[in-house]
C-alpha cells in the first residue's frame, strides 16, 4: 500500500472505478487507526448543489497521474454511506462504512475508533 501522506496529494483528483468511470473527486484520506494506513477515502458524489461525501475502501487502489482507480463500481460507491461535504464521521457509523464493503469492523481493545481523517 502506498503512503498516507502521498495520498494527500491527490485531493481533488478524479476517483474512478474498475471500468474508469468517474466517481467523483478526492476529498479526504481516513486512516486505521491500528496501523495508520490508509483505509478509506471520501469521495465528492452528487450533483451540483446537493454535493456529498461517499466512502470508499482504498484496498487494492492504484494510482495514475490523474487518478486514483479503486476496486468498488461507481454505483456500489455512490450507494455507500455518506456525510455532509463539511460534515464528520460519527463513531456510531463507522461499522455501517464497513458494513456496505462487507468489511469486518473491529475496534481496539478500549473500543477506540477505527477510522481517522488525515
Amino acid at each position: 500500500m502506498f503512503p498516507a501522506e502521498n495520498l494527500r496529494d491527490w485531493r481533488g483528483e478524479k476517483v474512478i472505478d474498475p471500468d474508469g468511470d468517474k466517481i467523483g473527486e478526492l476529498e479526504a484520506v481516513y486512516v486505521d487507526t491500528a496501523t495508520d494506513q490508509p483505509a478509506f477515502a471520501t469521495v465528492r458524489v452528487g450533483f451540483v448543489g446537493r454535493h456529498r461525501l461517499g466512502f470508499v475502501p482504498l484496498d487494492g487502489a492504484t494510482v495514475s497521474p490523474s487518478a486514483v482507480r479503486v476496486r468498488y463500481g461507481k454505483k456500489l460507491v455512490s450507494d455507500a454511506p455518506s456525510i455532509d461535504t463539511d460534515g464528520e464521521l460519527t463513531a456510531a457509523d463507522e461499522p455501517g462504512v464497513f458494513s456496505h464493503y462487507n468489511l469486518q469492523y473491529l475496534t481496539g481493545a478500549s473500543g477506540e475508533r477505527r477510522l481517522a481523517r488525515r
